[in-house]
């Protein structure tokens, strides 16, 4: 199985990606490690990504999840079409979209950055909401609040989404 965990920028999807490939034995990479150095100057900077810089990039994820028959990575596949450039790479990937509302990713991504030094901060986010496109009814997938639920229980929600599409 190949699973997207997406979402914009402090939703979890690092950590529930990690948990889900750990608890599933399978790899992961987060697609941040597949930007190029101009990308992530650029998102330092607080200037969003264009389509032009997303592509290559997209493809670049797709094909390194394509490339397995189990893994996980972490993207944030915010557009329909993202998603479908990742899907020609890996056909059957499963997305999950780890969602919340702006004001409480706003706090999270906030404290993570004055505790790390993550390029991604809080001035990406209105972009990236007035960019995301949640998952359509025909996308498969799952979507998780992950306002309410502490990272075991959304790992665990996601897990039993997983397992049930196992089956």
């Amino acid at each position: 199985m190949r699973v997207v965990v997406m979402g914009v920028t402090g939703c979890g999807k690092t950590s529930v990606g990690v948990a889900i490939s750990d608890a599933r034995g399978n790899d992961f990479a987060d697609a941040d490690a597949f930007h190029p150095a101009a990308n992530v100057a650029k998102m330092a900077a607080g200037t969003p990504l264009t389509d032009e810089d997303r592509w290559p990039w997209l493809q670049a994820v797709g094909q390194w999840l394509g490339d397995r028959e189990d893994a996980v990575v972490s993207c944030s596949a915010l557009r329909r079409a993202y998603r479908e450039v990742l899907l020609a790479q890996a056909p059957g990937a499963i997305f999950v979209h780890l969602a919340a509302p702006q004001h409480v990713l706003e706090e999270r991504v906030r404290a993570r950055s004055a505790a790390t030094d993550h390029f991604a901060g809080a001035s990406l986010l209105d972009s990236q909401y007035s960019t995301l496109e949640p998952l359509a009814d025909d996308e498969v997938g799952v979507t998780v609040d992950v306002s309410v639920l502490g990272l075991s229980g959304v790992v665990r929600s996601v897990r039993e989404a997983l397992e049930l599409r196992d089956t």
